[in-house]
């Protein structure tokens, strides 16, 4: 979900929980010219709070790449993407299921018994939001823990019992960084990343991370985004027009055969709507080698 997304329905609120008037002001600004279609003066704006706030609570830096104002950062801003969901919390479900169509994480249950995999002994479940992934690998997993940027998520998650273990985080830090209490860096044998790659614009550092923490034979599963190829134009990845990371099927395959990833299935999907038309995408299946 993005602010666009969620304008299809209601006004943007993203800098209503903006607390620095002039960020605020500079950022509405962009916003109000950009809807006006004078987009070198939004981007002019834009740049004007990015300069005021490097943190990026408003994901101006997505929005310039967007609108062909800048480079596509590597990921989108985590002051971003928490505040964003923080704010949406409440209808996150509504907004995603209902409104956009999302169903990944029941097409990725059917990937997952139609390749004849599972049941797991420890699962991980990146990007978990309200946990819906969660629910549909409820009875496939011994132990199931989620992690979320977005704290008010984390304990919608928490309420629906699913998980055996939940945490406030950004995924490839988590990956990198998560250590038990007594020092030791566990693994899992399934990690999946429903909606997590359209936030993540280059996927090296998550890929490489999940390697890490994954057995042996264990398997990587997630959805991405994609342009067609005359859009993408020759790039890996690049921010699409609604403020979403696209990444390539090549690039995609590339990237999987680096850090030692198997690909069992990388099937075209449509991810969700927009406006009412659909969103082309993929549902990777791999095993680490």
């Amino acid at each position: 979900m993005t602010d666009e997304e969620h304008n299809n329905s209601a006004p943007d609120t993203t800098a209503s929980v903006i607390e620095d008037d002039a960020l605020a002001e500079a950022y509405n600004r962009g916003l109000a010219l950009e809807k006006a279609g004078d987009l070198k003066a939004a981007a002019a704006a834009y740049r004007e709070a990015l300069a005021l706030e490097p943190s990026d609570p408003g994901g101006v830096s997505v929005r310039l790449a967007a609108m062909g104002a800048g480079e596509a950062p590597e990921k989108m801003p985590d002051a971003y993407v928490a505040t964003l969901f923080d704010q949406h919390a409440d209808v996150f479900d509504e907004i995603l299921v209902d409104e956009l169509g999302y169903c990944v994480p029941l097409l990725l249950q059917e990937l997952a018994a139609k390749l004849k995999l599972g049941p797991f002994g420890r699962l991980l479940d990146l990007g978990c939001g309200t946990g819906l992934t969660g629910m549909a690998f409820f009875d496939q997993a011994d132990h199931l823990t989620g992690v979320d940027l977005s704290e008010r998520i984390v304990e919608l998650a928490y309420d629906r019992g699913v998980y055996d273990d939940l945490y406030v985080g950004e995924a490839v830090e988590f990956l990198q960084d998560f250590e038990e209490e007594d020092g030791s860096r566990p693994t899992w044998d399934f990690i999946a990343a429903t909606d997590v790659f359209p936030y993540l614009g280059a996927v090296e550092p998550f890929l490489k991370g999940a390697a890490e923490r994954l057995t042996s034979g264990g398997h990587l599963a997630f959805s991405t985004e994609t342009l067609p190829e005359a859009v993408l134009n020759g790039r890996n990845y690049m921010v699409g027009p609604k403020s979403r990371f696209a990444q390539g099927a090549a690039y995609i395959r590339s990237a999987l055969d680096l850090f030692g990833f198997d690909i069992l299935a990388m099937d075209p999907i449509t991810v969700r709507l927009e406006e009412g038309d659909p969103v082309p995408g993929h549902l990777v299946m791999t095993r680490k080698r």
